[in-house]
């Protein structure tokens, strides 16, 4: 496949405007002055030769319009010289109904200004039409767009799939010659964009059949690696220009820590200083987007901020958004932004992408995004047109994420993108698919897969897996039946074909299709049956017997599940999972690696230079204020005068420190790698499954994005180097599988995957069945499924688990180095926790109603710290 070069061609003003319709020139010089931006003057000449792009361009650099320049041009040259049918020609596809709607919006002025052109020139031709289709909108609109089908058509993935199988709107398709697809880089790393992926190949075939193509066009403001999102958007074998402008705006970015010291300071300090701070830069800008990382975090700001300065924010100035709220309340706060009319808005995740706000001039982030991607998605949505700058401040209230924040703002700056990670032979996905093909007609299995091997997820699908699904679909595995699952296609594999089986096969693909899992809240009650309270299904991931978690300011230990109802136990022992677990982002791992060279660098630099000389360093060298400079190297300075040099995790070095707890009467290890929480997950797993399998089976294990926390009874003793040394690479997926088995882990994604894979239905006959229902069903089932030889929904479960979830070849990768040697693992012993693992070492405070606890735990942990410095500078 050929891969363009970012900047291999950008034309003039001049030439763009060259290539264009006269009518479409005139439109572009009335509003546009004739001036393109520079995505726009890569993009149009290439997509106008009918070319592949991957666009990557900051928000408000013209994205939209450098892909949809040349496809209205197409569309206004065919509606003059040969007419336009009554059938669609372009697919803009887009992960969010919002994106859909505003894009839609935005389209509007182009094509009827267009059209007023050609009509003041005495030019009549068939007006180009767009409209929407996905869930949101009313069976009388997709009744409509079905008999008059729009030129332009904008859908969500899901639509697609949907589409292809209807029997009247797919010959619609036919017709396709351009397909955009928005926001490339919140699909690409998601079961949402496999199955896209395999959905446009399907498309493929059905525009060749018509002895036509179409082109593909992908847009992001930020995604790496490019070549890999390429070569994503148009499958196997086909080349794809890619047009990087990612960096043509100017940044300016900074961190901001409230107080010099976040240790010695009150809960109540701390928030006062906190909410003064986003105080001053709201009342300093004119419209300012506050995004935290979790819903409950945008709904406290937001009413902090209303009641601690009431006269400054009121109900029609200041407004939430998140994706809990009701549609109304959303597009309220949507229109009001772009309005210009709100002073603030907080948010969580929802307002990350692409809904146009010209007005805000600010972001500010309450603590870590956690990827220097999600910081500049995040920050992008300031300064909202080219040629302004983007503004944006991360606000830091954690002394561990002062140094990841540090380097995530300079890695931003400097270009750094994380890489994100493309799922590869999903087998819910290619069930989803193998039965949408057999229900369009017979299909021959070889090609069938064909076609699915020109995604690029499915590009090395072995054969035996794809037959594997056809054998599941056809209930070729006895006790389907009997279990309720009924075989959902004809095989005969005389004739290697497959075909629907059932009336009522196209209405279950519709009503079950998608890869979107429902959620649902477990009930938590105590064994003698008293309600606790609720939990999100996500928080039990984590969760195995013997876990303790907060819960109403209580605490629970974890007995076993049944169905959509936890059994706990009433307990004063300490929390081993925190409250916020479920809505954590994960720090990634490239980042990772990032603070891991920061480190090694902090190391060098504190061997010759002094501590008002390194302040000063970090000041002119990284975008962070004189807190966060002296708070970072208090951090450096302290841990290496307590423990030394070789207590500090670089590239080249995990640490494990070793603490006595015997009021508790255990012995805790706290691994300090700082690769992420998913890593971490993973890894700290494959130690866990060792130490229980040949130590003790009491192990208990706590994780974060610095590392992870492992604990056993203090009778027993364990060597962590020797147990991190002894595993090898080609045995960690296997070792993984083993650890997940029977966890609350397994439990969920199966029942996941059995409803992508139709195993389970979500909806049959006019009922709905709740995801509460699902995860009974799918209890019962799993036990049956682990039974059967090669079964594709079980296989499925554990590759999402290991693959995807925890990253296994990053794992992979540490334990090769850790095996070569290029990785040292150093043990230290110490009485209390050093300074770089007080956050693994208060994993299980860091709860909102244990605050104070934890700030007390902190200071004791800082205050024994000292005590042990002065001592040995004393001595």
């Amino acid at each position: 496949m050929e891969m363009w070069p970012a900047g291999q061609e950008e034309r003039s003003d001049e030439e763009v405007l060259g290539l264009l319709d006269e009518n479409v020139r005139e439109w572009c010089i009335r509003r546009l002055n004739g001036q393109f931006t520079p995505p726009q003057r890569m993009a149009v000449p290439l997509i106008h030769e009918e070319k592949n792009v991957l666009i990557c361009s900051p928000t408000g650099s013209g994205k939209t319009l450098s892909a949809f320049l040349a496809i209205i041009d197409g569309l206004f040259v065919r509606a003059r010289t040969e007419g336009l049918k009554d059938s669609v020609y372009c697919l803009y596809i887009s992960p969010l109904k919002s994106l859909a709607n505003d894009i839609h919006k935005n389209l509007t002025p182009p094509l009827e200004g267009i059209a007023d052109i050609a009509r003041e020139r005495g030019i009549e031709h068939t007006p180009v039409r767009h409209a929407i289709r996905h869930g949101d909108v009313s069976k009388a609109e997709k009744a409509k767009i079905a008999r008059k089908p729009p030129h332009i058509l904008n859908i969500t993935p899901e639509t697609l799939g949907i589409l292809l199988n209807s029997p009247k709107f797919r010959e619609s398709l036919r017709t396709v010659r351009w397909v955009v697809v928005d926001e490339i880089h919140s699909l690409a790393g998601s079961k949402r964009g496999v199955h896209l992926s395999v959905s446009l190949e399907r498309l493929e075939e059905l525009v060749k059949e018509a002895g036509g193509g179409f082109t593909r066009i992908g847009c992001s403001a930020t995604i790496e690696p490019l070549d890999e999102v390429g070569r994503f958007l148009v499958g196997a074998g086909r080349d794809v220009e890619i047009v990087d402008t990612r960096f043509a705006r100017e940044f300016d970015l900074a961190l901001l820590c409230p107080v010099p010291d976040l240790i010695e300071t009150t809960p109540e300090d701390l928030s006062r200083h906190l909410y003064a701070t986003i105080h001053h830069h709201i009342q300093a800008h004119n419209n300012t987007l506050v995004f935290t990382n979790t819903r409950n975090g945008a709904e406290r700001i937001l009413h902090n901020l209303r009641a601690r300065y009431p006269e400054w924010y009121t109900e029609e100035n200041s407004g939430c958004h998140h994706g809990s709220m009701g549609t109304e309340g959303r597009l309220l706060v949507e229109e009001r932004l772009k309005a210009g009319k709100m002073k603030v808005v907080t948010t969580s995740t929802s307002l990350e992408l692409g809904v146009d706000m010209p007005h805000v001039d600010l972001v500010l982030q309450v603590g870590s995004p956690k990827s220097v991607a999600a910081l500049l998605q995040r920050v992008g949505r300031a300064g909202h047109r080219l040629g302004e700058v983007v503004k944006g401040r991360i606000v830091v209230l954690d002394r561990d994420e002062l140094v990841e924040c540090a380097v995530m703002l300079k890695e931003g700056q400097d270009g750094f993108v994380d890489r994100i990670h493309i799922p590869e032979n999903c087998l819910d996905v290619l069930a989803q698919h193998v039965f949408g093909m057999a229900i369009e007609g017979e299909q021959q299995i070889d090609a069938m897969l064909a076609v699915i091997r020109r995604s690029h997820c499915y590009r090395n699908l072995d054969e035996e897996d794809l037959m594997s699904v056809v054998r599941y679909l056809a209930g070729e595995y006895a006790g389907l039946e009997e279990r309720r699952i009924y075989a959902k296609v004809w095989h005969d594999p005389e004739t290697g074909t497959i075909v629907k089986r059932g009336r009522n096969a196209r209405m279950i693909y519709f009503l079950n299709s998608g890869t979107i899992p429902d959620e649902f809240s477990c009930d938590v009650l105590t064994r003698d049956g008293v309600f606790a309270g609720t939990l999100d299904e996500k928080y039990l991931e984590r969760m195995n017997k013997g876990d303790v978690f907060v819960l109403g300011g209580r605490r629970y230990k974890f007995a076993y599940r049944r169905g959509g109802k936890l059994y706990v136990d009433p307990t004063a022992d300490r929390p081993t999972i925190p409250s916020w677990f479920s809505e954590k982002l994960p720090l990634s791992f490239d980042l990772g690696l990032h603070v891991l060279r920061f480190k090694e660098r902090m190391l060098a630099a504190m061997q010759t230079m002094a501590t008002e000389d390194l302040v000063d360093l970090l000041l002119s060298r990284y975008p962070i204020d004189e807190n966060s400079a002296r708070s970072i190297c208090a951090i450096f300075e302290q841990q290496v005068l307590y423990l030394g040099d070789e207590a500090v995790p670089t590239p080249g070095r995990i640490v494990v420190e070793e603490q006595v707890d015997r009021e508790n009467r255990r012995r805790l290890y706290f691994f300090m790698t700082n690769y992420g929480l998913r890593f971490n997950d993973g890894f700290s797993r494959i130690v866990a499954y060792r130490i229980a399998r040949d130590v003790t089976t009491n192990v208990s294990v706590g994780i974060s994005d610095t590392g992870f926390l492992v604990s056993i009874p203090l009778e027993k003793q364990v060597d962590p180097a020797g147990i991190l040394r002894s595993i090898r690479a080609d045995e960690c997926g296997e070792v993984l599988e083993a650890a997940v088995e029977n966890t609350q882990l397994e439990k969920r994604v199966f029942r996941i995957n059995a409803a992508r894979s139709f195993m389970i239905l979500r909806n049959y006959m006019g009922k709905r069945r709740s995801a509460r229902r699902q995860q009974v069903s799918a209890d019962m089932l799993i036990s049956f499924a682990k039974r059967l030889d090669n079964f594709a929904v079980m296989r499925e479960t554990y590759r999402e688990v290991i693959d995807d979830r925890f990253e296994a070849e990053n794992i992979r990768t540490i334990v090769e180095g850790i095996g070569t040697g290029e990785i040292e693992v150093v043990l230290t012993r110490t009485a209390s926790p050093s300074p770089l693992a007080f956050g693994i070492a208060t994993l299980g405070v860091s709860d909102a109603v244990y605050a104070q606890d934890r700030l007390s735990m902190l200071r004791e942990f800082q205050r024994r710290v000292m005590s042990s410095i002065e001592d040995g500078a004393a001595a």
